[in-house]
């Protein structure tokens, strides 16, 4: 019994002494270290962050504002976006989080929106605003311009900013005044009015966004890499869709109700899966890892049907999402997001 009792004791003891070390060593650790988050771009190691939600909300509003010197600027477009990892350092190593933040945006691609008018698809004159451009329109269609109803405005996402012209000096080289019509003959005169017949009224102006009469909910959450419209080296062509980067894998939900009608590779695209909704509307997601839903097959609004995935022309995870409207690509951010 007796040694029983001394084996306890002695337990008991090498215990409060681990104890004990333990305590000391944690609060030597705590003295000499502290939690931080390890920063690298595209694989590459740039520095220590403190404040991560602080470095990344001011990533991100430089994203969406730019540096708020230009009204017309857009978006920036940044393809490589920061990782963080939570580590110990040494206390006595200085954070770095504005040397990270400008080695972020230096690589970032200013894009800036502006509009432009066209006369038979042919561009001739910039305007800073939408408004400005109706307004130069309404002013030729009230000096009865010849060309006032074939005009259009397109929204333009470029990486240099155009030239501006001020609504008098566009409507001054734009200005066609009506040809006189003389008649020569009763089979003339007749020929002149059947022609006047078919001749539309209507005015068509290409606005940047249609009445779909759908409501979307946001298919993931994450940050927007790429907006549409953007252009880029690894694209053929101006960017049809947003790119809004996510961890691999995670879920993708139906942007609204609808009818699965492509779910498999799809070139650039990778693992597609396409959904039709009402109204001529279809909405893309690109570059999945993984297609849960089958072509043919009916999805209601918020259902996982798809992860997120680095499949076809990407250059690491996330979702392209693209809102179609009768074939035609549409600013998703319009309508969502």
């Amino acid at each position: 019994m007796n040694k029983v009792l001394i084996r306890i004791r002695t337990l008991l003891k090498f215990g409060v002494i681990v104890g004990i070390a333990t305590f000391i060593i944690l609060g030597v650790v705590k003295y000499l270290y502290r939690p931080i988050y390890k920063v690298t771009l595209g694989g590459e190691f740039v520095g220590y962050c403190a404040q991560k939600s602080k470095l990344q909300s001011k990533i991100e509003n430089y994203v969406e504002n730019g540096d708020g010197q230009n009204p017309n600027l857009a978006f920036v477009e940044i393809e490589t976006v920061p990782e963080y990892d939570l580590c110990l350092l040494k206390r006595g190593i200085t954070p770095n989080d504005e040397e990270i933040y400008l080695k972020v945006i230096e690589a970032g691609t200013p894009y800036y929106k502006y509009y432009s008018i066209l006369e038979d698809n042919e561009e001739k004159v910039n305007v800073k605003d939408f408004a400005t451009a109706e307004a130069i329109i309404q002013g030729l269609k009230e000096k009865n311009s010849e060309n006032a109803e074939n005009l259009q405005i397109l929204e333009k996402y470029e990486t240099e900013l155009a030239s501006f012209v001020s609504s008098e000096e566009a409507i001054s080289s734009l200005y066609k005044e009506k040809k006189k019509i003389v008649v020569a003959s009763k089979k003339t005169q007749k020929s002149q009015n059947t022609s006047n017949k078919s001749f539309s009224t209507s005015t068509n102006i290409s606005k940047s966004t249609v009445q779909i009469g759908i409501s979307f909910i946001k298919p993931i959450t994450g940050t927007i890499t790429s907006r549409f419209g953007a252009k880029s080296s690894i694209r053929s062509s101006a960017h049809t869709g947003l790119d809004i980067s996510a961890p691999s894998g995670t879920a993708i939900k139906a942007a609204a109700s609808g009818t699965v009608t492509f779910a498999g590779r799809k070139g650039s695209y990778g693992n597609l899966l396409v959904i039709t909704h009402a109204n001529g509307v279809q909405t893309y997601y690109g570059h999945c890892s993984k297609l849960y839903s089958q072509e043919g097959q009916a999805v209601s609004a918020g259902e996982v049907v798809a992860a997120v995935g680095s499949t076809g022309n990407s250059t690491g995870p996330h979702l392209h999402f693209e809102v179609r409207v009768g074939g035609v690509a549409y600013n998703p951010q319009n309508y969502i997001y």
